[in-house]
């Protein structure tokens, strides 16, 4: 989990999380890279009995609420998993100025890794009651809207607010309430 001084202390809540890419770098405007993320919170759920409650990418971050047995170990695992997907990407793609602000922004003490994507740690924060729960949902879908990239939040594609407003989702997400 890093140095945070955060910590999932109570496997039985949910936890919003939220990890950046380093030197807030706008990669995530990138459709291959949104797959890739999507395609590791899909493994997340499917395989690691993860419930995944809302989520939204951002340019330059990710918010999600998640629970379930070893969340850290499977949100680093997540982490680790997508950032080497999106590298290899990236070296494919001959990104070369994105590689090199990968390069130039990754932590000192990081020398197993050519590249650092995203930031140390991930900022889980526990929710203890519906209330906040339906303040963090809400949070996570009025994101882009906040942001300026959107009018509304039906129209930001990297959400889960179109699932809880119709039921339709690219990811097999748990509904709050239910």
């Amino acid at each position: 989990m890093g140095r945070s001084r955060y910590k999932i202390l109570n496997e039985n809540y949910p936890y919003f999380i939220t990890s950046c890419v380093v030197g807030k770098l706008p990669l995530l405007l990138n459709p291959k890279i949104n797959s890739i993320i999507i395609d590791g919170l899909r493994f997340l759920i499917k395989e690691r009995s993860i419930r995944l409650y809302a989520y939204v990418i951002m340019p330059d971050h990710i918010h999600f609420i998640a629970e379930g047995k070893d969340l850290a170990k499977h949100v680093s695992s997540f982490k680790s998993f997508t950032a080497r997907r999106i590298i290899d990407h990236l070296e494919e793609e001959n990104f070369e100025d994105t590689l090199a602000s990968l390069r130039n922004n990754k932590l000192k003490h990081k020398i197993d890794r050519e590249y650092q994507l995203w930031s140390e740690g991930f900022h889980p924060k526990q929710i203890s009651s519906d209330l906040i729960m339906e303040q963090k949902i809400n949070y996570i879908h009025h994101n882009p809207v906040k942001a300026g990239l959107v009018a509304t939040e039906l129209d930001w594609e990297y959400s889960s607010a179109r699932f809880y407003i119709d039921g339709s989702s690219n990811l097999p997400l748990t509904l709050f309430g239910d």
